[in-house]
C-alpha cells in the first residue's frame, strides 16, 4: 500500500525530500530511498539508529525523541513519513503538532486504534520491551481522535484509504475488530485515487454536563441484566445485536 501510495504521489505531488519519524530500524526509509526520494531517518532509541545506519549506511540517521520540539530543528520535508509511532507516546497531540510544523506537502501516519467512536485517547500500559515506547506506557487514540488531531494540529485536509491494505489488523473480521489505520494529511488539497477525504468528527457530549452522555435507566437496567448473564447468553445477545435483531 505504501508503494502504491508514493507511485502515485510522488510525480502529483512532486515529492523529493522526506523523513523518517520513528523509523525504528530504517525498514521504511529504504523503501522511501528506493523510490528516488531523499531521506533522513529519526528515532528515539540510540540502538536503533546504530542499527539502522548499519543496514542503510547510504541513508542518514539522527537520534531524537519526536515529543522534543527539537525534532522540528530537522526543517521541512515534502513528505513526513511517520509508522507505527504515534501510539506509543505519552503526547500525541504534541508530537503531530511537530509533524505538521515539518511537512510541506504531505503526512503519511500509521497507528494502532483504540476501540470507539468519540475522539477520545487511552492511557494504556506497554511491556517493558524495546519496541515499545520509551517510557512503557501511552496514549492510544480512537481513529476519530487521531483525525482530529490531523487538524486541530493545523491541516487542512485528512484522508483515508479508499481500500485498506491486505493485512487482518486493518479489517474487520469474525469476532475481531480493526485495529490499525492508514491516514494522510495535507496543507492543500490532494488529488488521489487512493484517498478519500474525511471530516473533522465532533462528539455531541459535553464532559462537563452531567446529564450528558449518561444512559436513560432502562439502558442501565438492560446493561446489568446483560452483566449477570452467563458467558453463552451474552454472546447470543450479542450476536442479535451486530444482526439487528
Amino acid at each position: 500500500m505504501v508503494s502504491r501510495l508514493l507511485s502515485e504521489l510522488k510525480e502529483t505531488l512532486s515529492l523529493s525530500t522526506t523523513v523518517d519519524v520513528g523509523c525504528g530500524l530504517g525498514h521504511f526509509c529504504g523503501l522511501l530511498k528506493s523510490v528516488g526520494l531523499t531521506v533522513l531517518g529519526v528515532d528515539g532509541r540510540r540502538q536503533n539508529v546504530e542499527e539502522a545506519q548499519r543496514r542503510f549506511p547510504d541513508i542518514p540517521f539522527r537520534e531524537c525523541d519526536a515529543q522534543d520540539p527539537t525534532l522540528c530543528d530537522f526543517g521541512q520535508f515534502d513528505l513526513v513519513f511517520c509508522f507505527g509511532l504515534l501510539y506509543h507516546l505519552e503526547n500525541p497531540l504534541l508530537t503531530i503538532r511537530h509533524l505538521h510544523a515539518m511537512t510541506a506537502k504531505l503526512l503519511l501516519i500509521e497507528s494502532v486504534i483504540f476501540p470507539g467512536e468519540e475522539p477520545i485517547m487511552a492511557l494504556v500500559d506497554e511491556g517493558p520491551t524495546e519496541d515499545q515506547g520509551l517510557n512503557h506506557f501511552a496514549f492510544y487514540p480512537t481513529e476519530a481522535c487521531l483525525i482530529k488531531m490531523l487538524y486541530r494540529s493545523g491541516f487542512s485536509n485528512v484522508y483515508g484509504l479508499l481500500s485498506q491494505p491486505i493485512h487482518p489488523e486493518y479489517h474487520v473480521g469474525e469476532n475481531v475488530r480493526r485495529t490499525r489505520t492508514i491516514l494522510a494529511a495535507s496543507v492543500r488539497p490532494v488529488q488521489s485515487a487512493l484517498l478519500k477525504p474525511v471530516p473533522e468528527p465532533s462528539t455531541a457530549i459535553l464532559p462537563w454536563d452531567p446529564a450528558s452522555g449518561a444512559l436513560p435507566p432502562h439502558a442501565l437496567q438492560k446493561l446489568r441484566r446483560l452483566v449477570n448473564r452467563s458467558v453463552r447468553e451474552k454472546v447470543a445477545s450479542m450476536k442479535k445485536i451486530v444482526k439487528g435483531r
